[in-house]
């Protein structure tokens, strides 16, 4: 699909990262139909929020230079929705058609879980999960050290976790640290769609009341919709503005957003959609931007 926003900074509004999130969604189900595996339900569940975060001026990156030394970290620790992060990488242009549609090939830079020696824009190899927000507290403290040491300023670390990968205690030990550390310039979204791969976050091993434990840990806490594109906009600006504590922003989410028959079933989180449910997933798409143009010839 062509881009949807273009600018050296992109900071769309509103009704332009809706459009850009149901591109997203385009492109995972291309990308997916056409790989015959890999993860749909917690890439459609996680797209809303990468596209408010590459989309909104909120993380400052370069979207001409992923490697641009100055840039924030935004770390996938859900890894195995690679597929929707990839599909904002092409929007912004740094993967092309032919590149995206190579997916989980062998010697493709797209694999099953993103790969930060080959894929620009990746910032560390993640998919074996509950490590991502552990590395995330690491580089938040990088971070602050530099600035304290060299001047630099101060860069922000986002990450994506999923609700599963809350079990691993790591996350807790992780959660404990950037608490003690004070790391304001840390910001972790919880995609809390309550399906992991054996069902639901609640029967294989509930996490309780997310919000009272990261509370009790010491974070600054908000509970969002997390498919509310200005939610997590706002949501995100509030936690930039917090810099005495850690942000965690708790995404309530449906799995498999977007595609009606995958929509908060299990059996999508690691199955690709045949030829004919992908050519199904993509009319439906195709036939919710229509209206939102609509929206856009009404105003």
């Amino acid at each position: 699909m062509a881009k949807t926003c273009e600018s050296r900074a992109p900071h769309c509004s509103t009704h332009e990262i809706e459009l850009v999130a149901n591109a997203v969604r385009h492109d995972v189900i291309q990308m997916l139909t056409e790989a015959g595996s890999g993860h749909p339900g917690g890439s459609l569940s996680a797209t809303d929020i990468l596209s408010v975060l590459y989309f909104s001026g909120l993380m400052d990156y370069d979207p001409k230079d992923p490697s641009w030394p100055g840039r924030d970290f935004m770390i996938l620790s859900k890894g195995h929705a690679a597929p929707a992060l990839y599909g904002v990488f092409h929007q912004l242009g740094w993967i092309t058609d032919d590149e995206m549609l190579s997916i989980r090939k062998l010697g493709s830079k797209l694999q099953g879980h993103p790969d930060s020696k080959r894929c620009p824009g990746v910032e560390v190899c993640s998919g074996s999960l509950g490590q991502g927000l552990s590395v995330s507290c690491g580089a938040a403290l990088g971070f602050r050290l530099d600035a304290q040491k060299k001047g630099a300023p101060l860069r922000h670390a986002f990450v994506i976790t999923g609700d599963g990968e809350l079990q691993e205690g790591q996350n807790w030990e992780a959660a404990m640290f950037a608490a003690h550390r004070k790391l304001g310039n840390l910001t972790c979204y919880v995609d809390l769609n309550n399906l992991q791969i054996d069902g639901k976050v609640t029967d294989v091993c509930s996490l309780g009341d997310v919000a009272a434990k990261f509370r009790a840990f010491g974070w600054h806490v908000q509970e969002i919709d997390g498919h509310d594109i200005q939610a997590i906009e706002d949501a995100t600006a509030e936690a930039l503005a917090h810099a005495e504590q850690p942000s965690v922003i708790i995404c309530h989410t449906v799995k498999g957003k977007g595609v009606s028959y995958m929509e908060n079933k299990v059996n999508w989180h690691g199955n690709a959609p045949s030829a004919e449910q992908g050519a199904e997933a993509l009319a439906e798409l195709e036939a919710a931007r229509a209206e939102l143009l609509k929206e856009d010839s009404n105003d």
